[in-house]
């Protein structure tokens, strides 16, 4: 045993947001730690989702025993349908986070090809030379779990998500005890939650959320329409019960939303008053002041319940004046302006909005901030720290909240990234090889949807110079061009600056034409090469733009 290694190989999710997947190996058994996703950059053209390149475990196929999962969350389970194409192993979660994932895998028919395992939280799982207990915690989303790994050489905890709640709404309290025996015990690593590392203090409680929302329930006189994360539960729970106490009737839109909360219903996670459902065909005929509409898309998604219901153009719910619409949610980094955008066409229905920081809040984190992360640290006592999902930043400000515990036996802190990997054998701890990894780009309505890297670059080539078509007549016979060169463009100038430089190019693509050889001239990839590489070359001295240049050769 002395010369077998354990490797921790993150594969997303260190040094940026989203796609959280950590795989942890001992000798030649590997498990996996969550399958996420994340949504793709501005400058990732027409890609819908971005995973996780799954290459290393496609590689290692044999050797890997099992994905577990923390939770539910898209970041943690959307990119599990992609994983599970190109490699079958069973898969183990809480019954929730599972039914959630069961979802994903029916969208891509992998449902009955694929092993789904239900544990419980306090249940012990063995996987290879893995033993696994999950630890309850809370988060944003119910049936949360940390994972207390024992290998061979020692105890790893990963956290997954989380915040220390004291009144959580479910009632049901983060396990802390179970993490503070493991750390009385010895923890060989401890990979922990960075999200809300840079925020003091701590996280508030899911019911600092209940005054504000009573607040708007008892002052809105009309419509009430609400939105936040579908699979915000105890969110959900705290609104169906204030519009069952105020005798309101609760209408829930969107295919996300609907999908979550029936899930959560039937395993009892969700509980909901007799006869206050209400159908979304007949919200309109509810008088006003006894309706509540829950209703998804709080990014502002183009195609989401809320964006339509903002532009007046959803089926079932149509915004007058003196509505009120809350967005009970925060703003992901990048969709501002999408959010915004929404905001304001619900204003010009001549809804009151409310969303932002307030107080009492309309939304609190799910994750804990600096002195919960501190907290668990102390409990758990590791010898090694590795800070997870988050930023560069995160991370190191992470690594540096645990230095104090250097005296309660914390011998290094290791921050790295997607693809560094840390190697702890019975001399200690150190960073390892690197493997490859990377992000696969996702089209939804492409026919292969892995978008190649040359497509997005091809992508961003024409959103930002255009394309120009030559279109070039040969007689077949004697291989000479038909007339001069017709020249198409799209988003490249426009018509009365092109005009002059589309002329002049005209003459370019003849020129290249004659000085070829009849050789060449019967080549038509030669040809095509050639009128690219002289037209790109006049074009760029010209207007010192470079726009996607197609030669088309028509045989007469």
């Amino acid at each position: 045993m002395s010369d077998k290694k354990l490797q921790i190989i993150p594969l997303g999710g260190l040094g940026e947001f989203g796609m959280n997947c950590m795989a942890i190996r001992y000798d030649d058994d590997i498990i996996v730690v969550d399958a996420g996703m994340m949504f793709p950059d501005a400058e990732l053209l027409g890609v819908d989702i971005v995973t996780p390149d799954f290459t290393y475990l496609v590689e290692n196929a044999s050797k890997v025993r099992g994905l577990v999962l923390t939770h539910g969350h898209e970041d943690h389970i959307g990119g599990i349908p992609f994983l599970l194409s190109q490699l079958q192993i069973p898969v183990y979660g809480t019954a929730f986070t599972l039914a959630l994932v069961e979802r994903r895998l029916e969208e891509h028919r992998l449902v009955d090809a694929t092993d789904l395992h239900p544990i419980k939280p306090g249940e012990k799982l063995t996987l290879g030379p893995f033993v696994i207990e999950f630890v309850h915690v809370t988060h944003s989303i119910v049936s949360c779990v940390a994972l207390a790994i024992t290998t061979p050489l020692g105890v790893i905890i990963h956290t997954g998500d989380f915040k220390v709640d004291p009144t959580p709404i479910d009632n049901v309290m983060f396990d802390l005890h179970t993490l503070a025996e493991y750390g009385k015990r010895g923890v060989l690593l401890l990979m922990s939650d960075s999200t809300n590392v840079d925020r003091a203090g701590y996280t508030e409680s899911e019911r600092a959320v209940a005054p504000r929302l009573e607040d708007l329930f008892v002052r809105s006189p009309r419509r009430l329409v609400i939105s936040c994360f579908s699979s915000s539960i105890p969110r959900l729970q705290q609104i169906l019960d204030l519009a069952h106490e105020h005798g309101r009737k609760v209408a829930f839109l969107g295919r996300s939303m609907n999908n979550t909360t029936e899930i959560a219903h039937d395993l009892g996670f969700l509980k909901i008053p007799n006869g206050i459902l209400l159908r979304p065909q007949d919200i309109m005929q509810t008088a006003p002041s006894k309706l509540v509409a829950v209703v998804s898309g709080t990014q502002g998604e183009p195609m989401s319940a809320l964006s339509r219901v903002a532009v007046d153009n959803h089926k079932s719910l149509s915004l007058e004046t003196g509505d009120t619409v809350v967005l009970s949610s925060r703003m992901i980094p990048g969709n501002e302006k999408a959010i915004y955008r929404m905001i304001n066409h619900v204003s010009k229905r001549g809804a009151d909005v409310v969303y932002g920081s307030m107080n009492p809040p309309v939304h609190v984190s799910g994750h804990g901030s600096a002195e919960e992360l501190r907290l668990v640290l102390n409990l758990v006592r590791p010898k090694y720290f590795l800070p997870v999902h988050g930023e560069y930043r995160q991370l190191a400000r992470h690594a540096k909240l645990a230095q104090h515990l250097s005296h309660l036996g914390l011998e290094e802190s290791f921050i790295l990234e997607s693809g560094e990997t840390l190697m702890i054998d019975r001399q200690g701890a150190r960073k390892g090889e690197k493997v490859t990894v990377g992000r696969a780009c996702i089209d939804s309505g492409s026919l292969d949807e892995v978008v190649e890297d040359m497509v997005i670059r091809d992508r961003r080539h024409l959103s930002e110079d255009g394309f120009v078509l030559p279109i070039i007549a040969i007689n077949k016979n004697t291989g000479k061009a038909e007339g001069l060169p017709e020249i198409v463009s799209r988003g490249f100038m426009s018509m009365e600056e092109s005009s002059e430089v589309l002329q002049s190019a005209r003459q370019v693509v003849m020129k290249t034409l004659e000085g070829s050889t009849a050789e060449e001239r019967g080549d038509w990839g030669v040809m095509q090469e050639k009128i690219r590489a002289d037209l790109k070359r006049y074009i760029s001295k010209q207007t010192s733009r470079r726009p996607l240049i197609l030669p088309v050769i028509l045989e007469l």
